[in-house]
């Protein structure tokens, strides 16, 4: 795939007010950006909430991490151009993407990992493994990153996989022990774990 120079409305899979963009892979309008920075790398960002991440959204303000840079940084809704599709996200982005920890995760400083999440690209590169410290973050994460990433891995803390997922299926473990997981934990009144 080449690089775009500049993503267009034609590159979002939504545009417009009525729809949540928390948790997306979001897209600047150029405008929004400082003339040296006007190029698709810049334009891309994950959106971790704000009152302006809403649909239809009372107040303005988002919050999001650069896919270029991994810089923290806050925007206006009326910045957003839409949702950027999948299946446009560089890989350098992806690999960018796999480092963000879900929305509400526990801080690292006072809270020990329990799960490692890993995202690897077709050809096998990944980086380092990101940090879930409970069973809500690990979903989180595969939440995140299951439309982006072509392989999603979560191990244990001693380094075996317990969850993998390639191309958006789930292939460890397998449905049916995932299935029957899902109804004992809806059983007892843990989490639905609906992927």
């Amino acid at each position: 795939m080449s690089e775009k120079v500049l993503f267009t409305q034609e590159d979002c899979l939504l545009t417009g007010y009525d729809m949540s963009i928390d948790g997306k892979v979001i897209v600047l309008h150029p405008s929004s950006l400082p003339e040296e920075f006007r190029n698709a790398k810049y334009q891309m960002y994950f959106c971790t909430g704000g009152n302006g991440s809403n649909p239809n959204p009372i107040g303005r303000s988002i919050f999001t991490v650069s896919l270029a840079e991994g810089e923290k940084l806050r925007w206006n809704r009326n910045d957003i151009l839409g949702i950027l599709k999948p299946e446009l996200l560089p890989e350098y982005a992806q690999l960018q993407l796999s480092q963000i920890r879900p929305n509400g995760a526990l801080d690292l400083k006072n809270n020990e990992p329990q799960y490692s999440g890993y995202c690897f690209l077709p050809d096998g590169r990944y980086t380092s493994g990101v940090g879930l410290c409970s069973a809500k973050e690990v979903w989180d994460y595969i939440e995140m990153q299951k439309d982006y990433q072509h392989r999603v891995m979560i191990c244990d803390r001693e380094d075996f996989c317990v969850f993998e997922m390639i191309a958006g299926q789930i292939v460890h473990p397998l449905p049916e022990t995932m299935e029957a997981y899902q109804k004992e934990q809806q059983e007892q009144g843990g989490m639905d774990l609906k992927l």
